[in-house]
């Protein structure tokens, strides 16, 4: 039997799959098949993959038993590791594949479509008709019993849920092998590793907006099947992980998940599994998380203290703590059923700063918060706008640190409030929305990244990924890495370390660290901080040299030589 399964990439609020992060859906599909039936011959394909050669797609999909699409993005942004698929693709290429059993699924079956903030999603029965299968349940759980079916359709509930973790725990571990077909494998991969679903506020409704409620009540996943499963990913060479499936991984093991807006936290719990990680992943390069909500650590202070601090023991630095804050205006946070009015957001925000602000070692602070927008929401208006840029502005006057501001618009999605309301916020005020983006890029975003990277940082570890024009774009691994320009044209898919020598509002300028002295073209040279210009034209005359004394003889600040090597 052979089955393909085509990653269209999906960003859920409590999950990433677009490179260079592999979600949890193609491992637990592929764990699922070969749980079923072993031997089965699995071919992974990014949408990315697909669209570049999609003769080569079609040709294989084409002689398949069975095609599973996964896709869906529910809070939609930019990316630079790939482009998710969009609706017409997946119409079109469903529609071109006649023998195969076509499978939908992940958040476009069950929640729907949406490409762009602002626009109302596009409904999951659109696809209906397109698609053999479309799973508004768990596709691992559909497809495994799709295959135990003899592939009879007819036979597979396309809801069907799985009732707990121990369902799935062998899916994860052998289906964590599929990483050897992704295209960032051996570069920068990063797992996506699931801790738990649904959210403990589904108990007061939910965010307006947010679809975690749906999963239902909060069921936690045993410590002992994730380290099997990172053990496993480990072993076949993924040295990048994050914790990030889970609205909240502060909560993580909390005994009041289901009783609780605002459950206690169980520090005992989260440092089990991060001294579980560590023992079988001992030379992981990355170890992040991605939600905390705010109102947890503002109403369990000591316990989210405790926490962060176990974090920074057993994390990689440059972590992200990214916080739904959502609006800054207390109408808006009560009409929306928001987590934390802006009072508590700050205070969570302040705790977070107080431990996690130091500096690691490969040059970014260990764990900073990260902070979300969302505009079109119930009851905003020109106000609103303006509360949120007075908050904004609080936090820089307060000389904290928040890693990254994320500002979009709403996508309804089905099943929500807003589903209700539609787009009718959006443009009401969308000139409001553009005016405060535009406001807090220069006047937040642009001083917030020069406090948190100084020029002169060293940073380490970064991965080329694009060329831009004349510049290369590198980044670390991590939750939500800085984008770095670097001036010129370098070899892609390699690691470097880099210098900071500028700004822009949500991306540095920085050159290789150190800079070979011999071999730097003239414009990297000129961006060495202390070298004038006058001394690079010396330099690219005199070159080669045989070590930095001859450089320092002929340049007029010796404190450029910390940048140069020969």
């Amino acid at each position: 039997m052979r089955v393909v399964i085509l990653d269209g990439y999906v960003d859920e609020p409590a999950g990433l799959g677009v490179p260079p992060y592999i979600d949890v859906y193609p491992r637990y599909v592929a764990g699922a098949v070969w749980s079923a039936k072993p031997g089965t011959d699995i071919i992974y394909f990014t949408v990315d993959r697909a669209r570049n050669n999609l003769d080569l797609f079609m040709k294989t999909a084409g002689k398949a038993d069975v095609v599973v699409f996964i896709a869906g993005v529910v809070v939609p942004g930019k990316y630079l590791g790939g482009e998710p698929i969009k609706v017409e693709e997946l119409l079109l290429w469903s529609k071109l594949l006649e023998k195969p059993i076509k499978v939908l699924g992940g958040p476009v079956a069950r929640f729907g479509m949406g490409e762009e903030g602002g626009k109302i999603a596009t409904p999951p029965s659109v696809f209906m008709n397109y698609f053999d299968l479309v799973v508004t349940g768990d596709v691992e759980m559909a497809v495994y019993h799709l295959v135990k079916e003899k592939l009879r359709v007819e036979y597979v509930d396309p809801n069907i849920r799985r009732k707990n973790y121990s369902e799935i725990s062998h899916f994860a571990v052998k289906g964590a092998k599929i990483v050897l077909q992704h295209p960032n494998y051996g570069f920068n991969l990063i797992a996506e590793i699931e801790t738990f679903r649904g959210c403990p506020r589904r108990i007061v409704g939910g965010c307006s907006f947010c679809i975690e409620p749906q999963y239902g009540k909060v069921v936690f996943r045993p410590i002992p099947d994730i380290v099997k499963e990172i053990e496993a990913l480990y072993n076949l060479g993924v040295r990048h992980f994050r914790l990030g499936r889970q609205p909240d991984f502060y909560i993580y093991m909390s005994e009041q998940a289901n009783e609780e807006e605002f459950p206690k936290p169980n520090p005992p719990a989260i440092k089990k599994l991060l001294e579980g990680i560590r023992s079988v992943a001992p030379r992981l390069e990355t170890l992040h998380i991605d939600n905390v909500n705010p109102g947890t650590v503002f109403h369990h202070k000591e316990e989210a203290v405790e926490i962060t601090k176990i974090l920074i023991q057993y994390h990689t630095p440059g972590d992200v703590a990214a916080m739904g804050v959502e609006s800054a205006d207390p109408k808006v946070v009560k009409l929306n059923r928001l987590k934390v009015m802006p009072e508590e957001a700050l205070e969570a925000i302040r705790i977070i700063n107080i431990y996690g602000s130091r500096r690691g070692w490969n040059g970014l602070p260990e764990l900073l918060p990260g902070i979300n927008f969302v505009a079109g929401l119930i009851g905003e208006n020109a106000e609103t706008y303006k509360l949120n840029f007075e908050f904004l502005k609080k936090i820089l006057d307060e000389k904290l640190m928040i890693r990254r501001i994320n500002i979009r618009q709403v996508l309804p999605l089905p099943n929500t409030r807003m589903w209700l309301i539609g787009d009718k916020v959006v443009k009401r005020n969308k000139r409001y929305f553009k005016r405060f983006k535009e406001k807090v890029r220069k006047e937040i975003d642009l001083p917030m990244l020069r406090r948190i990277v100084p020029k002169g940082t060293v940073l380490r570890s970064l991965y080329t990924e694009a060329h831009e024009g004349k510049n290369t774009l590198a980044r670390q691994s991590g939750s939500y890495p800085l984008l770095t320009y670097i001036p010129g044209l370098l070899p892609l898919r390699i690691k470097l370390d880099v210098v900071v020598v500028d700004h822009g509002y949500r991306s540095v300028t920085g050159i290789p660290y150190p800079l070979n002295v011999n071999k730097a073209s003239r414009r990297l040279l000129l961006h060495v901080p202390s070298l004038s210009r006058r001394d690079v034209e010396k330099i690219m005359v005199k070159r080669p040299f045989t070590n930095l004394d001859e450089v320092a003889l002929i340049i007029s600040n010796r404190k450029a030589l910390q940048y140069l090597s020969i």
